[in-house]
């Protein structure tokens, strides 16, 4: 074994959460481009913020779901990823409980609530201020490989 990866297996979660999330974002365009921005990353969990602006309104006038459900997604993605394994979405599922407006300031909050072997549940609010306008539950399936080298990803 080098050096190298005799360290990366002695990282502490946080420091593993935010390499894998650094190694992550470099990619994710998406999120990039819809101006969001991850204010928050540790083992199994993260928060992300997101402005809504005049291109994510519908006719009603309202934050398009579509991009409440996208925050909530990849809030989802860095929570479910921090381990530093590569994970992905199986099955999402998301309550619209309030609108968004234009202007409105998002934050995504996802927690792991359960993890095991490749599988994992994670739950998101969305919220605005102090109102939850969406809860978000995700399932991830880790898929071989790692963010960076851990020793410790599966």
């Amino acid at each position: 074994m080098n050096e190298a990866a005799g360290e990366a297996r002695d990282q502490a979660p946080k420091d593993i959460a935010r390499a894998a999330s650094a190694a992550m974002w470099a990619s994710d365009s998406a999120s990039q481009r819809l101006g969001m921005t991850i204010d928050e990353i540790d083992a199994g969990h993260a928060v992300l913020r997101m402005t809504i602006t005049e291109s994510m309104t519908n006719g009603h006038g309202t934050a398009h779901g579509g991009f409440i459900f996208a925050l909530a997604d990849s809030a989802f993605a860095f929570a479910c990823n921090s381990h530093g394994a590569r994970a992905v979405a199986s099955h999402c599922a998301i309550t619209y409980l309030r609108p968004g407006y234009l202007g409105d300031k998002l934050v995504a909050r996802a927690r792991e609530v359960s993890r095991s072997g490749r599988n994992g549940i994670y739950d998101v609010s969305v919220s605005v201020g102090e109102h939850v306008i969406a809860e978000f539950r995700g399932h991830s399936r880790t898929i071989g490989g790692s963010w960076i080298e851990t020793g410790n990803a599966s």
